[in-house]
């Protein structure tokens, strides 16, 4: 790999911001063909996907997938299709509805939904017509299938919390740090794992300490919408008002053009388990970077994208790989199942991005070990009752600061 010109940042000469550390063994274990026993599977569940997402069409292909698969799962009695519009109102759908049926916006067949927070809250019919009272919608627990926008950014993740509706998938506080590329690759890099540089990018910003081609990204967002290969910073910067994707915030890295990607599933739930590992193929007009068509545009989505799966890469890497994966489970608390990518010249090997809710849930990966998509479902509802996502306290708060306070007028100065 070339060597790198200017530097402000503390670079190897790979140009990778890598801090020493002791490695820490990996932890995986072997994948079950069964889900969570009987007694902690929910029987009443509901699947939440689509939202006002960039990545709404594809929510909508992982949502219908699950809501398809739990019909027939053993021990779920119900199974309620949970959809959230571009626009961000709620619905229930029937369950054998199909993708065409979202093409031209909400179902036919759909019923309006409120989604109501505190006590006793969660999704509701509201009264209308002969039916003189809201219908509470009774869930055990929820399967979050939103892929990235206010469903993947912890948004949702409050906001159910604030229900009470036990659901899938990462935290709020977990979803928040897995949407922002800068904060997770910052937290990769002081832990001291290996990470190419990564710098946030405004109108009035310094040029960065590596040389470019660089890639420029959404500092918000999925992995791949919205990327770009810039030749130098100028470009860079007038792509910022030019693509939509990052008006919110965009980050710099250095591109190389030699690196490719590798990515496995990890899950938390029976325990810390890790899929194949696999190499995406880029084959759809031959572009510089793994894009959202090499990813998304296939009948079955993430399904159906072309890969090497398991990726024909050397002994000494997979294992940096299996190493790595635990460890990052562990730093960002990993809850439900994620996505973890690298980028490789096939010799060193690089943190580059977490997904914490994948598309397709990341089921086509768990090949070796095996694992069943309804059996994964299953794991990660059983996780939504057993692992609660939140668990809110006001211990500490016992009235002695209200009761000093004085008067708030004497506050106000």
């Amino acid at each position: 790999m070339r060597q790198r010109g200017k530097r402000r940042l503390d670079l190897d000469d790979r140009g990778a911001f890598v801090l020493p550390r002791a490695v820490v063994e990996a932890r995986s274990g072997d994948a079950r063909d069964v889900g969570a026993n009987q007694s902690s599977r929910p029987a009443r569940v509901g699947v939440i996907y689509g939202g006002p997402s960039p990545e709404h069409d594809v929510s909508v292909l992982s949502g219908l997938q699950a809501v398809h698969a739990l019909v027939h799962a053993p021990g779920v009695g119900s199974v309620r299709s949970l959809y959230w519009s571009k626009s961000g109102d709620w619905y229930e759908v029937q369950a054998a509805t199909e993708a065409a049926g979202f093409v031209e916006g909400v179902p036919s067949n759909a019923v309006r939904l409120r989604l109501i927070s505190g006590p006793g809250g969660g999704f509701v019919r509201p009264a209308s017509g002969l039916r003189a009272r809201e219908d509470h919608l009774e869930l055990d627990a929820v399967l979050v299938c939103c892929h990235g926008g206010p469903g993947e950014d912890g948004t949702l993740q409050g906001a159910l919390d604030l229900t009470g509706v036990p659901y899938s998938g990462p935290t709020a506080m977990g979803a928040a740090l897995g949407m922002d590329k800068l904060a997770f690759g910052a937290l990769v890099i002081y832990a001291g794992m290996p990470a190419l540089p990564r710098v946030p990018l405004s109108e009035d910003g310094e040029e960065p300490g590596f040389a470019p081609p660089y890639i420029l990204k959404p500092r918000f967002g999925g992995s791949s919408i919205g990327i770009e290969v810039v030749s130098d910073f100028d470009t860079a910067r007038a792509r910022l008002k030019a693509n939509s994707h990052l008006r919110r915030g965009a980050i710099l890295e250095p591109y190389e053009a030699e690196m490719f990607d590798l990515q496995l599933a990890i899950r938390s739930w029976p325990e810390l388990q890790l899929s194949a590992i696999e190499r995406p193929l880029r084959t759809r007009g031959g572009g510089e970077i793994l894009g959202y068509e090499d990813k998304y545009v296939g009948s079955e989505g993430m399904t159906s994208a072309p890969r090497e799966l398991p990726a024909q890469i050397a002994p000494e890497l997979e294992q940096r790989i299996r190493v790595l994966a635990p460890e990052v489970a562990s730093l960002v608390g990993l809850r439900g199942v994620a996505r973890l990518d690298f980028l490789s010249d096939g010799e060193d090997v690089f943190i580059n991005e977490i997904n914490t809710i994948p598309g397709s849930l990341s089921h086509y990966l768990w090949v070796d070990p095996r694992l069943p998509f309804t059996s994964l479902m299953l794991d990660l509802l059983a996780e939504a009752i057993q692992r609660p996502a939140a668990a809110y306290s006001s211990v500490g708060s016992d009235g002695s600061a209200l009761r000093l306070a004085g008067s708030i007028a004497s506050k106000l100065g």
